[in-house]
């Protein structure tokens, strides 16, 4: 399975720059830049068809990722996820046609594994020897898990108040943690400022082609588990975006594959009320948001205050008829336990916040009851436990009065 990459290409200003060097972003704008496939050729040897029976695992699209070397590919099995209806849910909340995608069966319990996976292959390929990257928590800890299995350093910039569960998974898989005072924006300063220099492979959302790439693979998976078809819409927690821009390329090479139509869903981008920079740059008609000042959210992938893709996160929005909706810190811990109990899989607060979400726009309108809509539970709530309130009683069992009153 040989990978078709051709070029990197800036989503801005259109300069091109060879495969086969270490780009951050365009040297030309400073805007994204995006990987590029020979499309004619991979028409002519990869079909739908030739799909069937491969390995049940992103590295499934090889020919569409920009790994050339299999040996160079670093796996912990991630990708190819489950699409499951969500019955009790749909009817709680009155929709009939839900379905939901649990990323958080990824290695690392949530979906940045897969982008993660082929950053780090990539890093390396190109003969990197360490990476680099902020994080509000679950990148890094994918980083960390990918960077130990291909044997390369980890240098982990996190907020001091991330989430103390990602801070131990990155010291477990042996990562070089420092916790920063500030939000996810400052980390980024630091790896930005120390590491060229230092000689990391900076792998920030969006500030290098290849975490997209493997992001992009729920794209290409929610089609063919769908019977290459694209539901009505989809629902999507929205921090750096990377989902919403590699779902949206991944649409369009699949048209130009001739593997799909040119019917797309409806992106819809959730945020924390707290943290809220491309529901209010959507809500103004603006193609890039302000950064968010003060930013606060118990949904630690949410904080991210200014986003270097929200031009391609917003383009894709407003294409699609779209739209961005912001919920509370409250909706989403009520409705991680909701969610929880409604499906079985235990939904993390960025998963809640979909959740809550589809609530507010099924009751405005917005989304029709009707409609196929799909949930993206981008992690797990293992992440998140420490948020779930387990204060209760202890029982006796020598008591046998009081263990019977206590049980009711």
């Amino acid at each position: 399975m040989k990978s078709f990459l051709t070029h990197l290409e800036c989503s801005a200003c259109g300069e091109t720059y060879p495969a086969d060097e270490i780009h951050t972003v365009c040297p030309a704008c400073g805007k994204v830049l995006l990987a590029r496939y020979d499309l004619d050729k991979a028409r002519s040897a990869l079909t739908r068809e030739s799909l069937t029976g491969r390995i049940a695992s992103l590295w499934r699209y090889a020919e569409l990722l920009p790994v050339r070397t299999p040996a160079n590919r670093v796996t912990l099995g991630e990708g190819w996820t489950p699409l499951l209806p969500a019955e009790r849910l749909g009817a709680r909340l009155g929709c009939e046609r839900l379905l939901l995608k649990d990323e958080g069966l990824n290695p690392t319990g949530s979906f940045k594994a897969r982008g993660m996976a082929v950053a780090v292959s990539r890093a390396k390929e190109l003969g990197s020897p360490a990476l680099a990257t902020p994080s509000a928590g679950n990148a890094a800890c994918a980083m960390s898990a990918y960077a130990a299995r291909a044997g390369l350093e980890a240098f982990v910039f996190m907020p001091v108040d991330a989430p103390t569960m990602n801070q131990a998974l990155c010291v477990a898989y042996g990562a070089q943690l420092f916790l920063v005072r500030g939000l996810i924006s400052d980390c980024g300063t630091i790896v930005r400022r120390e590491g060229p220099s230092r000689g990391w492979f900076d792998v920030s959302t969006l500030r290098e082609p290849y975490r997209a790439e493997g992001k992009k693979t729920m794209g290409y998976e929610l089609a063919e588990q769908l019977g290459w078809r694209l539901p009505d819409v989809i629902v999507y927690p929205t921090g750096g975006g990377t989902g919403i821009v590699g779902m949206w390329k991944a649409f369009d090479e699949m048209e130009q594959l001739g593997w799909i139509g040119s019917k797309r869903p409806r992106m819809i981008s959730v945020q924390a009320a707290g943290c809220a920079p491309i529901v209010r740059a959507f809500q103004e008609g603006q193609r890039h948001a302000t950064p968010w000042q003060g930013a606060r959210t118990i949904a630690a992938g949410l904080r991210v205050p200014a986003a270097i893709g929200d031009y391609l996160m917003l383009d894709a929005i407003r294409q699609s008829g779209g739209t961005a909706v912001a919920v509370s810190d409250e909706d989403i811990r009520e409705t991680m336990l909701e969610a929880t109990r409604a499906t079985g899989v235990f939904v993390s607060t960025e998963a809640a916040a979909t959740v809550a979400g589809l609530r507010q726009l099924l009751a405005s309108g917005q989304v029709d009851r009707e409609e196929e809509i799909v949930l993206f539970l981008t992690g797990s709530g293992l992440l998140n436990a420490d948020l779930v309130p387990v204060d209760r009683p202890v029982l006796d069992p020598a008591d046998v009065e009081g263990c019977a009153r206590l049980i009711g």
